[in-house]
């Protein structure tokens, strides 16, 4: 039985409010990294914790994963070297900052392209479910960014 429109809509808009639509909770994914720099990103809570800049790659390496697994993709296609968490900065420029988060946004766009097109017969309830759980990923990551923000030292 094929998905309703609203069903569609539904997933669609919830991915874009975890990460780039305004959404209730506070900021999402997207606006968590709004006026971060690279000397912010690359900041360590401490030497054994993740920054900023590998939540973000973190963040659209699990936005390509749920596009793979929703058709049936090969490994190996992420546009990094590495997968799940990948050693960032590479070099703490203003580039590598924006080119990192070029990758992010272009995952994401990929990923909501993916569940647009998905045929009816794609939304299983497993698809449904790994859908839902790429939005709540990106708010969860999106809170640990604001508490990273606000531990940062301040210049």
């Amino acid at each position: 039985m094929p998905p309703p429109v609203a069903e569609r809509e539904y997933f669609l808009n919830l991915l874009d409010e975890a990460y780039d639509k305004q959404a209730w909770h506070g900021p999402n994914l997207r606006g968590s990294l709004r006026g971060v720099g690279p000397k912010l990103a690359a900041w360590r809570p401490t030497e054994a914790r993740h920054n900023i800049w590998e939540l973000a790659i973190h963040a659209a390496y699990w936005k390509y994963v749920v596009r793979r697994r929703l058709t049936g993709e090969k490994r190996g296609s992420f546009s990094l070297e590495g997968s799940n968490w990948i050693l960032r900065p590479q070099a703490e420029t203003d580039d590598a900052w924006k080119a990192d988060l070029t990758v992010l946004a272009t995952e994401h766009r990929l990923l909501r392209e993916t569940v647009r097109t998905l045929p009816p017969a794609g939304f299983t309830e497993k698809a449904r479910r790994t859908i839902q759980g790429a939005a709540l990923h990106d708010v969860y990551h999106a809170g640990q960014i604001c508490l990273i923000k606000r531990m940062a030292p301040r210049d």
